[in-house]
């Protein structure tokens, strides 16, 4: 478990298949539908969209996904893949009225060291063009637009951002 700086926000891993992780990956892929169409979600698609694009491997040991809580509430989540040497953030998601309290940085500074521990030097994600505030969280904390390095679907900005560690940030 990862207490942040705002004591208020709580990380903890997670199973995918676990009810509360389950709950917020099908929230988080309803917005997602909802944004990227700009209406309603129809009857299926939410589950269409989790069978094309499945977080089943965001466990040991391919990945890891976190959830986050704000107080007692559920409020969010994010994932990594391993990658050879880095690491793949996805999955980034505040419940809407967690939105504004920290609760991305303090998913991201917990990815972040997730990531350190497990020895990953970078963390690189794609994201949507109209994800506007994740594109500006990302680029608060450090991430820098890349070069295309995936053909995801929706991949349309690519960042990375490298990865300090303890004995580097002493120096």
């Amino acid at each position: 478990m990862t207490i942040t700086a705002r004591s208020a926000w709580v990380t903890n891993t997670s199973r995918p298949d676990q009810p509360d992780a389950a709950l917020l990956l099908r929230e988080y892929v309803s917005e997602m539908v909802v944004r990227y169409h700009r209406r309603p979600t129809l009857p299926g698609e939410v589950d269409a969209a989790l069978a094309e694009l499945p977080s089943d491997d965001l466990a040991a040991p391919s990945g890891l996904l976190l959830l986050a809580h704000h107080g007692t509430d559920l409020a969010g989540c994010a994932g990594l893949r391993w990658q050879p040497g880095w690491a793949e953030l996805t999955r980034v998601f505040i419940r809407s009225e967690h939105r504004g309290a920290g609760g991305g940085a303090a998913l991201l500074a917990a990815v972040e060291e997730r990531a350190r521990r497990a020895g990953a030097d970078r963390i690189r994600l794609d994201t949507r063009h109209d994800l506007v505030e994740a594109r500006a969280l990302y680029a608060r904390h450090g991430y820098a637009e890349i070069p295309a390095y995936s053909r995801g679907p929706y991949a349309e900005h690519w960042f990375e951002k490298q990865l300090t560690f303890a004995s580097e940030r002493a120096k």
